[in-house]
């Protein structure tokens, strides 16, 4: 297991914190208020597609800059996720290594569900498992100081969470993007999650399995298991072996299979 909760408990009681101060507060988005994106913005082309919907890239009418859409379709009201997505966009994207968050938008139909807006900066290298894939296929790796980079790239922006008291808790090569300027980006925080200074550990298992460290997935076998920010740690680990490989560890199982075995 990365690391032991009673250590983490007994840092927390003598006043080490292990994160920083940042005041991290919910403020619930009220989707009436939001400014109808179709005043800003045109769609140009499908980028990417999810559980949650699309992305596309956009360009502005007004000055021709373009940029990511993330869509969240059907929306009639604010769930968690993206309650924690649009904080974490909101209050932490003013960093190197983390997507920059251009605005949230709500376009109304009272017919099918409106649809929620998260503009995001356009990152055109696309994701950092598109870019081992297409290498592999044409029989070639990603070589070391390049694999080094991105996990450099990826680490200041986790530090930089970490510091301001958030978990990633899905940290993959489809979650870190690359911009055609060379740079790394953290993107997805919709299952992210706030540790607050009386609860410095989690004890829910989310994630993508493969990537999943042990102590999270202990949290979906045994309730009185917990983890923190570490945890991110361990999943940027299984990236690398991801961006080395082309897959990571296990993934010629079936995913509720790896789950059992991970732990072992």
């Amino acid at each position: 297991m990365a690391g032991n909760v009673n250590g983490r408990v007994d840092a927390v009681n003598n006043g080490r914190s292990l994160y920083g101060l940042y005041p991290y507060k919910s403020s619930m988005i009220r989707l009436e208020g939001l400014q109808n994106p179709s005043d800003d913005w045109d769609i140009v082309e499908t980028i990417g597609e999810g559980t949650y919907g699309k992305v596309y890239k956009v360009t502005n009418k007004k000055d021709g800059s373009q940029a990511a859409v993330k869509v969240l379709d059907p929306v009639n009201d604010v769930d968690e996720e993206i309650e924690a997505e649009y904080n974490i966009l909101h209050s932490l994207s003013n960093h190197p290594n983390v997507v920059k968050f251009l605005g949230i938008f709500y376009k109304a139909d009272e017919f099918t569900g409106g649809q929620l807006w998260l503009v995001l900066e356009l990152c055109n290298g696309g994701s950092v498992t598109e870019l081992i894939k297409g290498l592999l296929k044409r029989g070639k790796r990603l070589e070391e100081p390049v694999i080094a980079y991105i996990l450099c790239g990826g680490l200041l922006g986790l530090q930089h969470l970490h510091n301001n008291r958030i978990i990633h808790r899905d940290v993959k090569g489809n979650n870190i993007l690359l911009t055609t300027d060379g740079g790394v980006k953290l993107v997805d925080f919709g299952v992210s999650a706030q540790l607050s200074t009386a609860r410095l550990h989690r004890n829910t298992s989310v994630g993508t399995p493969f990537w999943m460290a042990p102590e999270v997935i202990a949290c979906e076998q045994q309730l009185d298991y917990s983890y923190d920010a570490r945890c991110d740690v361990w999943s940027l680990g299984i990236t690398a072996i991801e961006l080395a490989e082309g897959d990571p560890p296990l993934a010629e199982m079936h995913p509720v299979k790896a789950l059992f075995k991970i732990p072992r």
